[in-house]
């Protein structure tokens, strides 16, 4: 019997070492998947009014950046989610694209600008708006999980096609700043309850009266 329970123990070990943990075993998140785009729309981030074709995807592949950065400033709580990590390795294996889509957008701003001082300053407007199109507070948890399924595969797209992921995956992106929450365990819709009147007005002898 001795020798039986040893070798169970060193089984039941091994069984446990070779599974890997899950991570959120109690977060089942929404599906906020969406369809691939072509250009830049209102739904997505700033207008850009007379882009060229080349210019609106410039400008979705530089808005998943912008977002994928916010990520990793933000989810900073869920480390399994790695979308730092995630994001500086995709800074790495896509620099050139994404240096040739930041020059792509800055050339627009100089061209649909009087002068140069009004285009830089256009870009430096544009860009803190994208970068504040993905702040999420009440839908962190929902923005975090879905930045780190697109940190994931923006990382591991093959050099040269970080456009068209990005095509691929703004929508689901964005769609992540719409807080849904739990999808196992739905809670029931809160009771809204009056908050009462404390004005002067409300009390008359010491009584209140706007009940």
């Amino acid at each position: 019997m001795s020798a039986i329970v040893p070798a169970f123990l060193s089984a039941l070990l091994l069984a446990g070492a070779a599974t890997p943990a899950s991570a959120q075993i109690f977060w089942k998140p929404a599906d906020y998947s969406g369809p691939a785009v072509t250009g830049m729309d209102e739904t997505l981030g700033q207008p850009l009014p007379g882009a060229t074709a080349e210019e609106q995807r410039a400008a979705i592949a530089w808005s998943v950046r912008s977002g994928l950065n916010v990520a990793a400033l933000q989810c900073g709580f869920a480390p399994t989610l790695r979308t730092l990590e995630n994001y500086n390795g995709m800074l790495r294996n896509h620099t050139a694209e994404l240096a040739s889509a930041f020059n792509t957008v800055s050339n627009y701003f100089k061209r649909v600008s009087k002068t140069p001082q009004l285009g830089q300053k256009a870009l430096d407007t544009y860009g803190t708006k994208t970068y504040s199109g993905y702040s999420a507070v009440a839908a962190q948890l929902d923005f975090c999980q879905v930045a780190g399924r697109v940190g994931t595969g923006a990382l591991f797209a093959p050099r040269g096609n970080f456009t068209a992921y990005a095509l691929e995956k703004i929508r689901e992106l964005r769609n992540g700043l719409v807080q849904k929450g739990e999808q196992q365990f739905h809670r029931p819709t809160p009771i809204n309850v009056a908050t009462p009147q404390l004005a002067d007005k409300c009390w008359k002898k010491k009584k209140y009266s706007c009940g």
